[in-house]
């Protein structure tokens, strides 16, 4: 069984859900102790146990240990399933976290998986489903894994309520990265959103936006306003927020995101993702750091070594290549420049992928 110290690196939320995708992706037991042991509140909570849960749904997990504030689990992967899968993570538990968790499994499900979520999409601490679905997809789409997201109602801490459905169609090699600069700058878009909120907020946090954005030397954005009418809104409570993504000529997006908060103006949300978007480009790389240790993963399981220049270089990343040196014994190498951002190159063990 492989031993995972979930108090490694930053110690958070992040090797339990690596390690387990990673574990049923490759059908291997592991188990994994001193989960999130660096917060102030360590163990699991409802949104850790989601993934874990649904994750080993896929996989017909025998599963000890999941309850809340456990520090330790362990994870026994049966056989692959298939099928159309419903979750409620419980108020506003992360939506985007969970997918993070499940989908490596998904992508090698014996056929399709259809997943029903309910839960937070615009939350602290997690990239939003916009994000997923307009950087992180486009992104996995170029290694040739086939997913399709929807989102079909926000939900915003504290009531959550969001809900999103995400089908995957199972592959069999995925193909390695190899992008290592940014090319030519094709269009900047963004979506900026407000619910039970006037629709000014979406529209002030797009204008913010654009004008920094402007400043930095980027004249042309499209960003869409999402508002509902008071009287139809179906959200359970109020939040805004925005995600922008620039694209280049090789379909390479570079992604940053704002979310609104009380005493926090929509000026200042709109200005804060431009800004976020503005140091990314700066540093020429195709990746930015919240994509990057989304990616490992699948670059891990690839067919060849895999090389992307990455605008950050993250603790969450540093992690997630932690967790598959152990799990998948994949080489890993990170070079880094001095403004922060890097290169890194990750050799694929896709021969590691157990059969039922």
């Amino acid at each position: 069984m492989i031993e995972i110290d979930g108090a490694y690196g930053e110690g958070g939320g992040q090797i339990l859900r690596t390690a387990v995708s990673l574990a049923a992706l490759t059908l291997q037991p592991v188990r994994v102790y001193n989960i999130r042991a660096s917060r102030p509140r360590p163990g699991l909570k409802r949104q850790h146990m989601a993934g874990v849960d649904l994750t080993g749904q896929l996989v017909d997990a025998d599963i000890s240990g999941l309850h809340e504030g456990s520090k330790e689990i362990v994870f026994r992967p049966r056989k692959r399933v298939h099928g159309v899968f419903k979750y409620d993570i419980g108020t506003a538990g992360s939506i985007s976290l969970v997918l993070q968790a499940v989908l490596p499994a998904a992508v090698r499900a014996p056929d399709r998986i259809t997943l029903h979520l309910r839960g937070g999409t615009d939350v602290s601490w997690s990239p939003p489903v916009d994000y997923l679905r307009e950087v992180f997809v486009p992104a996995v789409s170029k290694m040739g894994i086939r997913v399709t997201m929807e989102q079909h109602r926000r939900g915003h801490f504290p009531r959550g309520g969001g809900e999103v459905t995400c089908v995957v169609d199972p592959i069999e090699h995925i193909r390695p990265i190899r992008e290592e600069r940014f090319g030519k700058l094709v269009s900047v878009r963004g979506i900026s959103h407000c619910v039970r909120l006037p629709e000014h907020v979406a529209e002030r946090q797009a204008k913010a936006a654009r004008k920094s954005l402007k400043s930095g030397g980027i004249e042309n954005v499209e960003i869409t306003i999402e508002h509902y009418p008071k009287e139809s809104d179906p959200h359970r409570g109020p939040g805004s927020g925005i995600v922008l993504w620039a694209e280049d000529e090789r379909g390479n997006r570079i992604g940053a995101d704002a979310l609104g908060e009380k005493r926090k103006s929509a000026e200042r949300v709109g200005i804060e993702a431009a800004e976020k978007l503005l140091r990314s480009l700066s540093t020429g790389m195709p990746v930015d750091g919240h994509l990057a240790d989304m990616l490992v993963p699948y670059m891990a399981i690839a067919t060849g070594e895999s090389t992307t220049g990455v605008a950050e270089i993250t603790s969450h990343l540093e992690t997630n290549i932690w967790v598959a040196q152990n799990i998948l014994g994949v080489k890993a190498d990170i070079s880094r420049n001095k403004n922060g951002s890097g290169t890194l190159t990750l050799s694929g063990q896709s021969q590691t992928w157990s059969e039922d």
